[in-house]
């Protein structure tokens, strides 16, 4: 019987083969899946890692064996190998994808990570120091792309950068890499993200803001209101990662630790979709 936030057996089984190797030489090491477990139990209670449960051992080992993945990538691993698996079963829409951003107050441990020589993405405004979560899914709030910014920056600066890292595996032809469809809310009502999605021949459903606007030639973009109306999907999608209280709140100093994280709770959140209707 698992414990609470920690894999079952059925998830296990679907990634086994990219976290746990066999071992060659060497001291034994501390079992993955246990030390995968503990990261997931950080992620989901918001607790130190010094505070870590006894059962998963020394938390020294927990931490360490996370930089190391956070380094090697392997959570981004992970998420590519679940897309993969959700896009067989039919259950990604690759026809209309949404995109908006959320904030996220960072605490006061978090900030210091210039003496470690790191990159921090923090911004400060008048809630004092966050980050922004800048996130694309799907119709159906499945996950598909982020990036980090800093709190202050713009929702629309960003999102050329993080469209273009979708990048949707499949075994018998090529990567999927753009949609049909993009979702947006007035944040990302601006010319130049519009002939960005021309350039690749995406529809942008973006509501136009009240704002005085130069006349322009040709006929005037409309606007697809019953199309719109599936953005909550993404809404829903902020909730569920917050859920994750490492997400709700930034701890982490560095943007890779915290990067990490958030690819840890898109991965619990597409295991939950994998065996959501399964028999």
């Amino acid at each position: 019987m698992t414990g609470r936030y920690e894999l079952d057996d059925q998830s296990w089984a679907l990634i086994r083969d990219l976290v746990s190797h066999k071992q060659q030489r060497g001291r034994h090491r501390k079992d993955d899946r246990l030390m995968l477990n503990g990261i997931f139990w950080v992620l989901c209670s918001e607790a130190k890692w010094r505070d870590l449960p006894d059962h998963f051992g020394a938390w020294q080992t927990v931490y360490h064996r996370f930089r190391i993945w956070r380094d090697r990538l392997l959570f981004k691993t992970l998420l590519k190998r679940l897309h993969l698996e959700l896009r067989q079963d039919g259950r990604i829409d690759l026809g209309t994808w949404i995109v908006d951003s959320t904030s996220i107050r960072a605490t006061r441990a978090a900030s210091g990570a210039p003496k470690k020589k790191g990159n921090q993405t923090l911004g400060r405004s008048c809630g004092g120091l966050t980050s922004k979560l800048h996130l694309a899914c799907d119709t159906k709030g499945i996950p598909l792309s982020f990036t980090v910014s800093p709190g202050h920056h713009a929702d629309s600066r960003y999102l050329q950068a993080y469209l273009n890292k979708v990048c949707l595996p499949s075994p018998p032809g090529r990567p999927i890499k753009r949609c049909r469809r993009v979702l947006a809310d007035k944040g990302y009502d601006c010319q130049a993200l519009r002939k960005y999605c021309d350039r690749f021949r995406i529809k942008p459903i973006i509501p136009l803001r009240q704002m005085h606007r130069r006349p322009r030639t040709g006929l005037p973009r409309l606007f697809d209101r019953p199309a719109y109306c599936k953005r909550n999907a993404i809404e829903r999608l902020f909730s569920w990662l917050k859920e994750n209280r490492r997400i709700a709140t930034r701890f982490e100093k560095l943007t890779s630790s915290f990067e990490a994280m958030i690819s840890l709770a898109c991965v619990r959140i597409c295991l939950r979709k994998s065996f959501s209707d399964r028999p």
